[in-house]
Parts: structure tokens; C-alpha cells; sequence
């Protein structure tokens, strides 16, 4: 059922506000900033009719049947986990979130919003859900966020030392470049997770936000990257390599745009994930296919410029699509080149397991169409055992300086602290 809006704005924070008390709710919003190939549909999903079976090491083919059985929309995530699926990998380390590696469900109630309207999906009376949602409170932000501490997993010293040893790695020929990630982390953080989400969109506000619930496992995202994204036959994906940030003033602003566009190590790293992404998707779309039509465009966002490129192909007919998805997952901005060994190397490196970290939430039409984001720029929340994360990553080449790349995390790391209200306490 279709409702015209007199205010949007409005509404969309009450109907999330009305959906997030159900153990599942996924909230995907693009804050209608302007993106190549646009940003996230705007949709909100609630509460879970079905919930995916998954089979145990086949969550990809999992997925696949039950949307061939149901033909309905699904929400859900793919986790970086996911990975030891895709190759002979493994996942050892401490993981005090515990997500589900997989999760897709179908909503009991749906709503997808247009410019000044919203239609109304439900297995319960659409107007009499309209009527709730209206006489539903407006959250607001609130001013004084969690104010708690998180910290480092890993110290200083052992960061630098692991530069220093993915270096060695790239001269021995192993590796051209490795995506290393750091945990901040609160074990005692007793903190409101849809405050949070309304800080984080409120001070970064992004392309591909979401704030995606499972029973007491809430992740709050500001992604500005899209993983991967499928109209009919034809699937897109937009990696982000380079990243600096923005002036104080429009003359400013240019001349940090120009520094980005010429930086020779951020356009290599770049070019280097635009490769990769282009033989992740040739595993799966048709020979003469594959293009770029963008590379190292310059985009802004609220705090930073990134540099962002395209790359498209057409599926080979009888592909299903989650294959698609498998065969270029995790995505190659989140683990370096070549992938597989620089996932070894993470794996070998890093002190935290990833879970939802560097995978993707985002949403399959009726018809098997897709759209992911990256999970990045995120914390994720054990409501359970009042453990807070989030990770921050940098990509290592040759030409990292170790002291550069670790402040680079620590800068990063500052959106999310502003948004918690938080401290690093080392």
C-alpha cells in the first residue's frame, strides 16, 4: 500500500524508530548524497516472517535456494569470515561480537520509500502500521553520545613491527599490498546502539549507511563503499582506495582534491584493487565484458575526499547470482593483492577476527537483483556482554613509512570516537 508524505524526513526516523524494538530490523539509507551509480535504496525492513537456513560451510548456496524457494526480498550480511568458504582459509582469533558469518531473512514488514512517499509491505495491516508509525515519538540525537573508553587491541610497538614484516613479505615477492586492521574495543560498554546510529548518520552521514539488527548483535554503519551491486544481468562494483581530507574552504577543498588526484601511492593502490576486482568479476561475467568506466574519480563526503572507480560486466547466462557475490568476496579493498595469499597474511597478522567487518550488509529483490555495501567505518555491538568494536584498516605497500599508517588509523579511527562521545585509552 502507497502513502504520500508531507515530510519524509520525519517519518523514515519514526518508522526506524517504530521497526527497531523487533530482533531483526535493517535500516539502508543514502542521505541522498550524490554517488556515482547512486547510492543505497532507501528501505527499511522489519521484523523476520523467515529466516535462512544455513548450511553449514554452503551459506552462498544456502542463500541461493531459499530465495529460488520464496522469491520475496531478503535483508541480511555476509561476513569477512566467509572467506574460508571461498578458499582453504581459517579464522582462529578472539571474537567478541559473534555475529553469524550469514544472516538473511525475509521482513514481515516493508517499507520503501520514494521522495514524498513510502509503500508499505506487511503480512499486518499496512494502515493501521501507517497509523502507529505517525503517532510514533521522533527520535532526536542526543548530545552526550556513550562518553565511555575504548582501547587498542594491539600496541603500538607490535603495529609497527607488522608493517614492517608485511614489507618484508612484499620484497620476498609474496604479497604487492596487504589491508591490515586494528581492533578498538569496550568490554564494559553499556551503551544505546540506536543513539549511536543516529550520532554516526548525524556527523558522517554516507552513501550506504546502515544500521542492521540481530536479536542483541546491532551494527551502526557510515560506509561510503559499495561492494557489489546487480540490475538484471549487469553487476557493479566501486572500490575505494585513497582517501584525504577536506579544507576549510572551497580553494582548500580543491587543492586537496588535486593532491589526492596525483598522489602516486594512493592511485597505485587503487589501480592495484581496480585489477583485482576486474578478474574477480571476469570468475563470472561474460569474456568482453568487463569495464571501467570510471577511474580514481575524486568524490567528497562531509570530512574527506575519496578516490572512487567503477568497474561493470555482464553475468554469463546460468550464473546464480550468489555465486557472483562469492567469487569476488570478501571484497578486494579489504584485503589487498594478490588476495588469497594477502588474506593468509591477515589472518597471520591481524589480532582480532573480522566477523562483519569487512564484509557486507545490504538487501535481494524478488527477482535476485542485489546491492552491498563495505562494512567500514562501523561499530558493532554485543548487547549480551556489553562488548563494543570497531576496527580501522590501512592498506601496506612498499612505500609505507609504519609511524604514517599507524597515525592514519588513529586519525580514522577520530569519526567514530566523535560519534561514541569516546576516548582512546592506550
Amino acid at each position: 500500500m502507497h502513502f504520500q508524505l508531507e515530510d519524509l524526513a520525519s517519518f523514515r526516523l519514526k518508522a526506524w524508530a517504530w521497526g527497531k524494538k523487533e530482533e531483526y530490523c535493517t535500516y539502508l539509507y543514502d542521505h541522498d548524497i550524490k554517488y556515482p551509480k547512486g547510492g543505497f535504496r532507501h528501505l527499511l525492513a522489519v521484523g523476520a516472517k523467515k529466516v535462512c537456513p544455513m548450511e553449514d560451510g554452503y551459506s552462498f548456496e544456502s542463500v541461493q535456494k531459499f530465495h529460488r524457494q520464496h522469491k520475496s526480498w531478503l535483508f541480511g550480511h555476509w561476513g569477512y569470515d566467509l572467506k574460508n568458504e571461498v578458499e582453504l582459509l581459517c579464522s582462529d582469533h578472539q571474537d567478541g561480537i559473534e555475529i553469524p558469518d550469514a544472516f538473511f531473512y525475509i521482513p514481515k514488514t516493508l517499507f520503501i520509500f520514494g521522495k514524498d512517499e513510502v509503500e508499505i509491505q506487511s503480512e499486518n495491516d499496512s494502515e493501521i502500521i501507517y497509523q502507529e508509525i505517525l503517532a510514533t515519538p521522533l527520535p532526536v540525537v542526543s548530545n552526550s553520545g556513550w562518553g565511555g573508553n575504548v582501547s587498542p587491541k594491539v600496541a603500538h610497538s607490535t603495529y609497527i613491527d607488522t608493517v614492517k614484516r608485511i614489507q618484508d613479505h612484499i620484497l620476498e615477492g609474496d604479497v604487492y599490498e596487504v589491508n591490515i586492521c586494528m581492533e578498538f574495543l569496550a568490554t564494559e560498554a553499556e551503551l544505546d546502539p540506536f543513539d549511536l546510529y543516529l550520532r554516526l548518520s548525524h556527523l558522517s552521514p554516507a552513501p550506504f549507511s546502515a544500521f542492521h539488527r540481530v536479536k542483541e548483535k546491532y551494527v551502526t554503519c557510515s560506509s561510503p563503499e559499495r561492494f557489489m551491486k546487480k540490475e538484471g544481468n549487469k553487476v557493479t562494483s566501486q572500490p575505494i582506495k585513497g582517501t584525504i581530507k577536506r579544507g576549510t574552504s572551497s580553494e582548500e577543498d580543491e587543492q586537496l582534491k588535486e593532491q589526492l588526484q596525483n598522489d602516486e601511492k594512493e592511485v597505485a593502490e587503487n589501480m592495484m584493487i581496480v585489477d583485482l576486482v576486474r578478474n574477480d568479476l571476469a570468475r563470472t561475467c561474460k569474456a568482453g565484458t568487463i569495464k571501467v568506466p570510471e577511474i580514481f574519480g575524486i568524490y567528497g563526503f562531509k570530512s574527506v575526499f575519496q578516490m572512487i572507480s567503477t568497474v561493470e560486466g555482464e553475468i554469463k547466462e546460468g550464473v546464480p547470482f550468489t555465486e557472483v557475490i562469492k567469487k569476488a568476496f570478501p571484497m578486494g579493498s579489504m584485503t589487498g593483492a594478490p588476495k588469497v595469499m594477502a588474506m593468509a597474511l591477515i589472518e597471520m597478522y591481524e589480532r582480532s577476527k573480522r566477523g562483519l567487518y569487512s564484509g557486507a550488509i545490504g538487501y535481494i529483490t524478488p527477482e535476485g537483483d542485489f546491492d552491498f555495501n563495505v562494512v567500514i567505518r562501523s561499530a558493532l555491538y554485543n548487547a549480551v556482554d556489553n562488548y563494543l568494536s570497531f576496527q580501522i584498516g590501512s592498506a601496506i605497500t612498499i612505500d609505507s613509512e609504519a609511524e604514517k599508517e599507524y597515525q592514519e588509523c588513529l586519525l580514522k579511527a577520530k569519526g567514530m570516537l566523535d560519534a561514541l562521545n569516546a576516548k582512546i585509552v592506550f
